[in-house]
């Protein structure tokens, strides 16, 4: 029960780094730092996304 809340925590943290992300591009450009770190985040929490669900199906809650 706990791995599926954490994918969602996970999923839900990707969703707003995304609309970060968006706002950030419409706001300052192509050229800002902000959208790259956004970026940065949001790849780093789809890894994390991966590393859950794997670790999930591997112990069989999942699947």
């Amino acid at each position: 029960m706990l791995i599926k809340l954490l994918i969602a925590v996970v999923f839900i943290a990707m969703l707003a780094s995304l609309a970060a992300g968006v706002g950030f591009l419409l706001k300052d450009g192509s050229k800002s730092h902000r959208l790259l770190t956004s970026l940065k985040i949001r790849v780093a929490l789809a890894s994390v996304l991966l590393i859950l669900l794997f670790y999930g199906f591997y112990l069989g809650e999942l699947g």
